[in-house]
């Protein structure tokens, strides 16, 4: 066949009739209405009707019938206004039908283990088996057309504000300060690994310290840790590094590429400046590091008065440094007590040990605890969660983590069902002032909240170095979306006395920061400058402007949360021959659970 493509599928409209066209892409459906033959012929621009007629072309027709779905075609016919009663308003070629004379069946194809039209109600292991007919469907291939545009808009914009990209190493050195790495061994240097990225963290500071000032990756990252949710063991993120800056200046930068996206995707405007709140902030009030303020159901601490108060169990909590914190429901009092129960079920998940609440009706209290709050206790409690009749209180009270994971799901719960969450509202949040370390339980050491490059707040380096490390702030920021972090970043430590510092109280041994970290200190002493980035979560974002409830909807070919891409079935064993040209043996457990 030496026929040439005049339109594509959802090219064709009014002004095409009369013109001869030649069309190729696949039958989406067949229908034989009394002789006369239509497919609706799609490619990824649309689709086109087809029509396939005895008085126009016996062969044409007599090759038509033998049609299946997802058979290639390519068709040459007329353009015809579609009869009246015909016309489909739902499509953009809806007015209009190609009268076909020649057609040629490129491939034929197996009937589909499934119809694309009815994918949503398709088990999802059977989809990703059959990704490459799943991406067929035309949400999948408008999702990534917009994903494509996201990217050149993403290009542009940071070209604009003077930055320029530079692709890091794929394949470098394992620096375990974080999740767990993939390793890849080496064929040359038997015994040795390289680490696929977890970010190019390392590499655009050294950039920085080269002088290239202002660098941007849409970077492909990877991390080997456990599932769950919207993440993927290789995720793709915008990258970013300046020297010479204030975290203003990435504000404004992130803010403004989020104006674009939305304004040029979406056709919304974003307000600017973001609203900002501390880490402490953001963990007090919405017992989340990612708050969403799209509806209120805010923390209210009643330690103090709950510690006063007759229930032993709270003022035993206070007592060892606990909290007691609560949540108000509006007209929550409604609640039935398998609703309560319910959610005391769901708050188990997070390790809240039980849930006390308070109905206030018009008589008063109503609570398995009531009895143990006097007259003044009652209306203390009731003017510090502002509480009314019809509302709903309920407690939590346990170790300051505990509290806050346990109330700032239940909250996110609560609401969703009473339907207080606004459709189509954007609410962006910059949580700054993020600690420094956190304490693993696991390790028995502090580890970093972010990354170990990041900047102190040195008023509090000096401070609290020696021995509350707990309280030295960052300088440290987040962006997040509707409850969601869609992005992290910081300012980088640029002198190798401040690094150096920091590393001893990771409890790094000289050694280990010589072995993971040694060409990071030789390029920090040869006058590195002061400098910051951030790192945002490309798929998270597109999640957002392509209104999907999976991650794997705006990925071409995602992995499941098993890490295991279901199509090409990886991971899977590979050669002796390999193993042994890597010097490399399976563990006979590790072969058998294969």
């Amino acid at each position: 066949m030496n026929w040439e493509r005049s339109h594509f599928c959802g090219d064709l409209r009014q002004e095409h009739i009369g013109n001869q066209v030649v069309l190729f892409g696949w039958c989406q459906t067949r229908r034989d209405h009394g002789g006369v033959i239509f497919v609706d012929l799609r490619d990824y621009t649309g689709v086109s009707q087809v029509v396939f007629k005895k008085e126009i072309s016996i062969e044409a027709h007599q090759l038509g019938d033998s049609i299946r779905s997802e058979y290639v075609l390519a068709v040459r016919g007329q353009v015809e206004h579609r009869l009246e009663g015909n016309v489909n308003p739902k499509l953009p070629t809806g007015e209009v039908e190609v009268l076909v004379d020649q057609l040629e069946i490129l491939n034929p194809s197996e009937t589909p283990p499934f119809l694309l039209e009815e994918r949503e109600q398709v088990d999802e292991k059977i989809r990703l088996t059959h990704r490459f007919l799943e991406l067929r469907h035309p949400d999948l291939q408008h999702n990534m057309m917009q994903r494509s545009r996201a990217m050149q808009l993403v290009r542009n914009y940071f070209t604009e504000e003077k930055f320029f990209e530079v692709e890091t190493p794929i394949l470098t050195k394992s620096t375990p300060e974080g999740a767990r790495d993939y390793l890849v061994p080496s064929r040359v240097s038997p015994g040795q690994f390289y680490a696929l990225p977890q970010s190019p963290q390392i590499f655009k500071q050294l950039l920085m310290i080269s002088g290239y000032d202002r660098y941007m990756q849409i970077a492909r990252c990877f991390r080997d840790e456990d599932l769950r949710g919207n993440r993927q063991p290789e995720f793709t993120q915008i990258d970013l590094e300046l020297s010479f800056i204030t975290p203003e200046e990435v504000y404004r930068l992130v803010e403004g590429l989020m104006v674009k996206l939305f304004g040029e995707l979406l056709e919304i405007e974003v307000p600017i400046p973001f609203p900002r709140m501390t880490y402490q902030e953001a963990m007090e009030q919405y017992g989340s590091d990612a708050p969403d303020t799209r509806f209120e159901l805010k923390l209210v601490d009643l330690s103090d008065i709950a510690s006063e108060c007759g229930l032993r169990v709270f003022s035993e909590v206070v007592k060892t440094g606990g909290l007691v914190k609560a949540i108000r429901v509006p007209g929550g009092a409604d609640l039935s007590r398998k609703a309560l129960d319910d959610l005391t079920e769901f708050a188990a998940i997070y390790g809240a040990k039980g849930m006390a609440w308070i109905k206030r009706n018009e008589e008063g209290w109503q609570s398995p605890i009531a009895k143990f709050f006097s007259e003044e206790h009652q209306a203390a409690l009731e003017k510090r969660t502002s509480m009314e009749v019809g509302d709903l209180v309920l407690f939590c009270a346990d170790k300051p983590r505990v509290v806050h994971d346990t109330l700032g799901n239940l909250r996110k719960e609560i609401a969703r069902q009473r339907g207080l969450i606004p459709e189509n509202e954007f609410r962006f949040v910059w949580v700054t002032d993020f600690p420094l370390f956190e304490y693993s339980e696991a390790e028995k050491r502090f580890v970093s909240s972010h990354h170990p490059f990041t900047m102190p707040n040195l008023e509090d380096l000096e401070a609290y170095g020696q021995d509350q490390p707990e309280r030295i702030r960052s300088r440290a920021y987040d962006i997040t979306l509707n409850g969601v972090e869609i992005g992290g970043g910081s300012i980088r430590i640029h002198r190798g006395d401040i690094q150096d510092q920091v590393f001893k109280l990771l409890k790094l041994e000289e050694d280990e920061i010589e072995s993971k970290f040694g060409f990071l200190m030789k390029a920090l002493s040869y006058g590195a400058p002061p400098h910051g980035g951030i790192a945002l979560g490309f798929d998270r974002i597109m999640m957002f402007l392509l209104n999907t409830e999976s991650i794997r909807d705006v990925i071409a070919f995602p992995k499941t949360q098993r890490a295991s891409c279901l199509m090409t079935e990886a991971p899977s064993n590979v050669s002796e021959d390999q193993l042994e040209e890597l010097q490399l043996r399976i563990r006979a457990s590790a072969a058998k659970q294969n």
